[in-house]
């Protein structure tokens, strides 16, 4: 085959930034290869369990063998390789490779590996779509002409639009709203992604895909610097016979646990494919499941003269008619007022069984053919058409109404042909979008055509709620809902009244009257069906679109299917998520918790199996294939042993192991997962050596369980849980997944990504474009959130600009001569403090795995102290410290090797003249930060930008004519005011605090008139009450007593005003500085520089506080 690597290089999607000029990042590229073939031959990133041979299997167990030598293993959902890796693709990647780097450096032996998803429909329905092309177009499509109509349009939506059965919670997915594409053919797709036209070709055969995209993904993460154990690569499908054999357990350990079982279930069906449409499988609609209705079956009594002529001749004798609404709420059935149709919508007549005779809309006659509704399955036949303005006014039976005579059949406006079938039926008394539309006919009968007392029918009570007995009246009465365009109002009220009556309503008619609705619901609905009332129904929440185009539909067949959700099972995941002891799963935030459980509240079985795509056979029935989203829940523990069983992605070759496929039988992973011992039968079985397996055995009992697992967070709802359940299955306790970390999606630049906007780049696009370095801080910067983050390129442009900076500086200053060898005791003392309190700040962060704010601790904040160090000594007259500066250049290098690792390493080796590579570096270890130091640096930062901002202040009153007396452009005298002391009045405002707060409840003893009384005899009322409430605040905010009261300041202020001299007189450009020390009630102070007390006229003496200098600026003679 063709090289993919050649044939794909220097392609590039149109650039969204031009880069002005690129010798910059030209030259830290070059750098980023060196170091990235030399890490490579050396092989630093693979990672071996401790031998059997020096600590032999189970001499200890795997919990000690784990704390002897720790160990982290983490993991990224394996990209599907139907293309390139994108930048959102790096996003997630990002947030393991970080801490891979941070773990590396705590002395950790890491594992990190990557395998490639091949199973499904995407590759299969691409390569058939090729194959229909060449046989048209020819093998170089020489026969296109321009303007050829393309093959499909696909719409992408959100997953899920609107809810509509709001008791059921549903993980939010956080892309983007729609974007509609109008795809061209699949060989110009192939083009557009860089592939030349003569090689389009050879994708029209499916394994050549396999064959093609993983190596690029190997060179995309190769050349962005990871520290990726490429030994234990592997693709999906029996493509590899290894992995093949380890799917085929998975499956039959599975069935043998009555984990899959097999029985009609309603699943997202295509009918152009002839399979279920799981979510791999779809174009659109991502995470949307069948919604299940009740129809009920409104038999017409009285057919209006349009009706009848729109069916003359069309229907048997003795043929019924029903009109079959879909609803959620059979419970509420005894309230039906009416029917509501579209006057809009054209309805077919469909026949259901003989003599028996369905109106709805097209799409729901589509849902039902698969859905034993119909007689014939698969088979739509439609007798008749009829407008659905001739429907209004027809009779017909509402079952369980208490109007038995029957209801009327009118309009409604709002209805679409896109959800149910086309026909509501009409509950007024707790369905307020019904109450709203039912008024509003009887108000306009003459305006709708329809006769006033068809609207008129009484409203029953039929649940009691704590709002209302006829709730939807009392909703739409406290919204304020005028009409039934009032759309937002009547969704709301539609969610209230829904949820009070499932999980507050009592029933007050019918044969289940005095029970809860929750309890009812499921009874009514049942009684409607056996009584042949009403059927089943189901359809999809949202649109789905298959990648072959079709629009799918619910089918009701015979499945294998995993039963997730099942009593036992969701029990033993939820109380693992919960975590409620501090050993169960990590989720990292309480909203990824709260999601993960919300999943495991509904989700129920999902189809294991499909007839058509790629993917590994399902051993009892091979005329199936294992669908996408169940090969792929537990092969991280494959990681483990792939490189012992092949050595390269497809398993053609042997790995360490020197095992063929065959051997692999099921008993052999039971022994390697730690689900059976050793026995000398299954040795001979097998013919696998004892010693291997020990050695399989132990790379699995070491490496796991998995330490991390990155996601988006739209995987909540499949994948991940899916992993959750199948490890508590398969697994022992101590191998399940120890955490999950869930990401929002990645905008680029503030906006969504989207080829169709240009808004889309590569992972080979932006390391091209920056440098890996600078994209990997970009990326880092981006945000930790499940909330969307934003890939700002401007980002990864000024930050090659920094890198290059900060490189040439450390250059300079490791063959500089000027600088000072020995320590002071002011500018040197805070600046080695303050990098002492950023290592440490960062390096909780990384543990953290919040990567933006620790790349704020190592970079911005660090490269910031560094800058304030220099500009201090050069205000100061003295040169930086030597000891200090390499200590500088030692931590940055160090502190930012996780997330940039290549610049990292040229300081280290090429400045700092290491021996060894800096991935084998250990992470700083730093004397505790000097809470007073810190304090002082952080008085000195503040003292000086107070300056500068008291000096603008005198000017603009000069400015207004409020001040005469100083010209900032003459020579300038500074008077600094510091006190050792807080106001009186605020030393009694703390007292009274102190006296009326109770610190055990945490609330205040006295009322608060009582308090406002005594702060006025304090005086100062306007500054105390708020200082009181101030005081106040932070103690009901948590903070501790002590700190609140105490105000005590933890520094020396005159040794550190006094330090401060120098340098503010050259940075200020002042002749003369004094400081004051000011106290309270007294016109004079001492001379805190010259010694000797002072007259105190200014009255900017008394805004000092301590910690908090006032400043007067004044002119003086030359």
């Amino acid at each position: 085959m063709a090289d993919p690597v050649k044939t794909m290089g220097g392609l590039q999607n149109a650039a969204l930034k031009d880069l002005k000029g690129t010798e910059k990042r030209d030259s830290l590229i070059a750098i980023e290869k060196k170091y990235q073939k030399e890490w490579e031959d050396l092989g630093l990133f693979n990672a071996d369990a401790p031998s059997t041979a020096d600590i032999p299997l189970h001499s200890i167990t795997a919990a000690e063998l784990r704390e002897k030598f720790p160990k982290f293993f983490g993991t990224i959902a394996f990209p599907y390789t139907n293309g390139r890796l994108h930048v959102g693709h790096a996003f997630s990647f990002s947030k393991v490779e970080f801490h891979v780097g941070f773990a590396r450096m705590k002395g950790i032996n890491v594992l990190w590996p990557q395998g490639y998803h091949c199973t499904g429909l995407p590759i299969k329905a691409c390569a058939d779509k090729l194959a229909k092309e060449v046989e048209m177009f020819g093998q170089e499509f020489e026969k296109y002409k321009e303007g050829e109509e393309p093959v499909t349009e696909i719409t992408t939506t959100p997953a899920r639009a609107e809810r509509e059965d709001v008791t059921k919670f549903t993980a939010k997915k956080g892309k983007a709203a729609a974007k509609s594409v109008k795809m061209k053919y699949q060989f110009q797709i192939m083009q557009a992604m860089g592939i030349p036209v003569q090689q389009i070709h050879l994708f029209a055969e499916p394994s050549y895909w396999l064959e093609y995209f993983p190596p690029l993904c190997k060179l995309d993460l190769s050349n962005f610097g990871s520290r990726i154990d490429w030994r234990r690569q592997f693709v999906t499908t029996d493509a590899n016979p290894y992995f093949d054999a380890f799917v085929r357990w998975q499956m039959i350990r599975l069935k043998e646990l009555n984990k899959i079982k097999y029985g009609k279930r309603h699943t997202i069906y295509s009918i152009k494919d002839g399979q279920p449409c799981m979510d791999h499988d779809r174009s659109e609609g991502e995470g949307v499941n069948p919604q299940l209705y009740v129809a009920i079956k409104m038999q017409v009594l009285e057919f209006t003269s349009k009706a009848q002529e729109a069916l003359q001749g069309k229907l048997p004798d003795g043929a019924r008619i029903f009109l079959v609404p879909a609803t959620l709420r059979a419970e509420t059935m005894y309230g039906q007022v009416a029917c509501f149709v579209s006057p809009k919508v054209t309805y077919g007549v469909y026949e259901a069984a003989p003599k028996e005779y369905y109106v709805m809309t097209e799409r729901a006659a589509r849902n039902m053919a698969y859905q034993e509704i119909f007689a014939e399955e698969g088979v739509i036949k439609k007798t008749a058409e009829i407008a659905g303005s001739d429907l209004i006014g027809m009779l017909v039976n509402a079952p369980l109404s208490f109007h038995k005579d029957g209801v009327r059949v009118l309009p409604m406006e709002s209805i679409l042909e896109t959800k149910g079938t086309g026909v509501v039926t009409c509950v007024p008394s707790d369905s307020p979008d019904d109450y709203a539309t039912i008024t509003e006919l009887a108000k306009k009968a003459d305006y709708y055509k329809i006769n006033k007392e068809w609207a008129e029918l009484e409203i029953i009570p039929i649940i009691q709620t704590p709002t209302s007995d006829l709730l939807a009246l009392a909703l739409v009465k406290k919204l304020k809902i005028a009409s039934p365009k009032d759309v937002k109002q009547l969704k709301e009220a539609k969610e209230l009244a829904y949820k009070e009556g499932f999980y507050q309503g009592h029933m007050l008619v019918g044969d289940f009257k005095d029970e809860k609705v929750a309890d009812a619901k499921p009874k009514v609905r049942a009684q409607l069906i056996e009584a042949g009332l009403a059927f089943e129904y189901a359809e999809p929440e949202n649109k789905v679109v298959s990648r072959s185009g079709d629009e799918c539909t619910v089918a009701l067949m015979e499945q294998y299917y995993i039963d997730y959700g099942e009593e036992s099972w969701r029990a033993i995941a939820t109380d693992y998520v919960e975590n409620k002891d501090g050993s169960g799963l990590n989720t990292y935030s309480t909203d990824a918790r709260n999601a993960f459980l919300g999943v495991l509240d509904w989700l129920k079985q999902w189809a294991c199996a499909r007839t058509y795509g790629l993917g590994s056979r399902l051993p009892w029935a091979p005329e199936f294939l294992v669908e996408s989203l169940s090969d792929s829940t537990i092969y991280m523990s494959y990681y483990t042993v792939a490189h012992y069983l092949h050595s390269d992605l497809f398993g053609r070759e042997k790995g360490i192991g020197n095992i063929t496929p065959e051997q692999m039988i099921d008993e052999a992973w039971d022994y390697i997962f730690c689900r059976a011992e050793l026995t000398d039968e299954l040795i001979t079985k097998s013919k696998i050596p004892r010693q291997t397996f020990e050695a399989m055995r132990r790379e699995f009992e070491y490496f796991y369980p998995l330490d991390l697992r990155v996601s988006g967070k739209d995987l909540i709802n499949n994948h991940l849980t899916f992993a959750l359940y199948n490890h508590i299955a398969l697994f022992p306790r101590e191998y399940w997944l120890k955490s999950i970390r869930v990401n929002g999606h990645l905008q680029l630049n503030g906006e969504k990504m989207s080829k169709s906007t240009g808004n889309f780049m590569t992972l080979d696009d932006v390391v091209k474009k920056f440098g890996a370095d600078a994209s990997r801080i970009a990326l880092a910067d981006a945000g930790d959130s499940m909330q969307d983050s934003n890939f700002v390129e401007d980002v990864a442009d000024n930050t090659i600009l920094r890198l290059h900076t900060l490189r040439e500086w450390c250059e300079e200053m490791a063959k500089s001569q000027d600088l000072r060898a020995e320590m002071n005791d002011f500018e040197d003392p805070l600046f080695d403090n303050e990098m002492n309190t950023l290592v440490e700040e960062a390096r909780h962060h990384y543990e953290d795995t919040n990567y933006k704010l620790a790349l704020k601790s190592c970079f911005y904040d660090f490269t910031n102290a560094k800058d304030i160090y220099r500009a201090a000594c050069v205000a100061a007259g003295i040169p930086m410290n030597k000891d200090l500066v390499f200590k500088y250049i030692r931590l940055q290098v160090l502190s930012l090797t996780p997330i940039a690792p290549h610049w990292a390493e040229y300081i280290w080796r090429e400045i700092l003249h290491e021996d060894q590579t800096i991935q084998l570096a250990r992470w700083p270890e730093v004397p505790a930060a000097d809470a007073s130091l810190s304090a002082a640096r952080a008085y000195v930062l503040a003292t000086q930008s107070n300056i500068t901002s008291a000096e603008s202040a005198q000017v603009k009153r000069i400015a207004k004519g409020k001040q005469t007396s100083f010209d900032p452009k003459k020579p300038k005298k500074l008077t600094i005011f510091i006190t050792d002391a807080f106001p009186r009045w605020q030393t009694e405002c703390i007292e009274l605090v102190k006296e009326t707060w109770d610190p055990v409840t945490n609330t205040q003893k006295c009322s608060d008139k009582e308090l406002s009384g005594r702060v006025a005899k304090i005086g100062k009322v306007k500054e105390a009450m708020p200082f009181v409430q101030r005081l106040k605040k932070r103690l009901r905010d948590g903070e501790p007593a002590g700190v609140v009261m105490e105000r005590k300041l933890i520094f020396d202020e005159h040794k550190t005003i006094i330090a401060m001299v120098p340098g503010l007189k050259r940075a200020a450009g002042l002749s003369v500085i004094d400081v004051v020390l000011v106290t309270e009630g007294s016109k004079k102070g001492p001379d805190l520089l010259h010694g000797g007390e002072v007259d105190i006229k200014s009255p900017l003496a008394e805004g000092a506080v301590p910690g908090q200098p006032s400043f007067l600026f004044e002119n003086i003679e030359a």
